[in-house]
């Protein structure tokens, strides 16, 4: 085992994979500080809910994390799809079950951002506030020095980015690094507050319900307290504009949201109606990662978005960043050297992420589809859904079965 007693980590973010990367690398004998931009944890970010599927619920395990995300959460194990006229099509399996019988969960991102940064803190990671990355370079003891926008200056021995699909440490690593990639379509989600709504429309609670409607595909859930969540995938060929962003009202996405889902029947046009400007998220664009060719240099390396952001629609982004953090952690506990840790780290993650970024590149593209294209996929979505039952969750196992052990050196 290498000696990492000493060694100082710098992570870049408070998001999920800033805190998740600090405990795993508390738990390999390193000494995290997490640098975030804002004055607080990232608890603001842009988006309704988060779903942890069953293999980073096993990550998380082996740091003993994952009741962050079960106490926080709820299970959701099963996806219900229904058509645009409002007639079941199947019901699929959302991952497998645990030994322990956990099944995949879903929580408001909010609250698992503060989750997460909260046991951090609570196990003795040290945060600095208001650091924003701005440079980092090597120093002559081959370690890293960071520079932020307030005119501070970080010495480390290493810094890890998990600063997210825009991440300055991956530009700094290598700035012909691509930018992230527009899928075609932006997003918009919230929560229904009324909690008689699901009962008066019959809803199921604890099921992920996907509508892959005329003009919109939408999917729903709802908690155990009857509170609904929802998000919608608009297709658009632009993205929107940071000016569009700022300015469209909750109440004008939401108008413009009501009438796209008039065209179908089901529940949708109604759970959007009814949510309150308060509980309803704007539009934001939904964006994957190219491939990124360089993860890392001698004395830096990206995790999680900042290396291989996935489409929302593969459910997989908290838990590839999970299994990034317990991954990178086990290299570094594992091997002295910090620039062959990293590549042990990469060698080890590559093949997965980019399998996962493609499938959902792959569903996404069916959802932004307009016109006849859209058309025919919602003709063909049937047959392929109840074949897909018939097989089970075996199509997916690749995904969901991945498992990694703390104590394999």
């Amino acid at each position: 085992m290498g000696d990492t007693t000493m060694k100082k980590a710098l992570i870049i973010g408070g998001g999920i994979a800033g805190p998740v990367t600090a405990m795993a690398l508390q738990r390999a004998g390193l000494e995290p500080i997490v640098c975030e931009a804002y004055q607080e944890a990232a608890a603001e970010q842009i988006g309704a809910y988060l779903t942890v599927a069953v293999n980073g619920l096993s990550a998380l395990s082996l740091i003993d994390a994952h009741h962050v995300v079960t106490e926080t959460g709820h299970p959701t194990g099963t996806m219900a799809f229904a058509t645009s006229a409002g007639k079941h099509i199947t019901d699929l399996p959302l991952g497998g079950v645990l030994p322990d019988g956990t099944i995949t969960h879903s929580a408001k991102r909010r609250d698992l951002y503060r989750a997460f940064n909260l046991e951090a803190a609570r196990r003795g990671v040290r945060y600095e506030y208001g650091k924003r990355l701005v440079d980092a370079a090597p120093t002559p003891d081959g370690g890293v020095l960071a520079s932020f926008a307030d005119g501070s200056t970080m010495t480390a021995d290493l810094l890890i980015g998990a600063d997210g699909i825009r991440s300055r440490t991956r530009e700094i690593i290598d700035p012909t690094a691509p930018k992230a990639h527009y899928l075609g379509m932006y997003g918009l989600g919230g929560f229904v507050t009324d909690r008689a709504l699901h009962a008066e429309l019959g809803l199921r609670p604890g099921i992920y319900n996907m509508i892959f409607g005329k003009k919109v595909f939408f999917g729903y859930l709802v908690s155990p307290e009857g509170e609904i969540w929802w998000f919608a995938n608009v297709p658009r060929p632009q993205a929107l504009t940071p000016e569009e962003s700022a300015t469209t009202t909750p109440a004008r996405f939401r108008e413009q949201l009501v009438e796209l889902l008039s065209a179908d029947k089901g529940p949708a046009a109604r759970i959007a109606a009814g949510t309150p400007d308060e509980t309803f998220v704007p539009g934001f664009n939904q964006f994957d990662m190219p491939t990124v060719r360089t993860w890392h240099n001698d004395t830096m390396v990206i995790v999680g978005d900042a290396a291989h952001a996935v489409a929302a629609s593969s459910g997989q982004g908290v838990s590839m960043a999970v299994e990034d953090a317990v991954t990178l952690a086990i290299c570094l506990r594992d091997i002295p050297d910090t620039a062959d840790a990293f590549a042990a780290f990469e060698n080890r993650r590559r093949d997965r992420v980019e399998r996962v970024v493609k499938h959902g590149a792959d569903t996404s593209g069916d959802k932004a589809t307009n016109g006849a294209g859209r058309w025919v996929v919602r003709q063909l979505t049937p047959f392929f859904l109840k074949r897909a039952a018939k097989a089970g969750i075996g199509s997916l196992n690749w995904m969901f079965d991945h498992r990694i052990s703390w104590d394999a050196r």
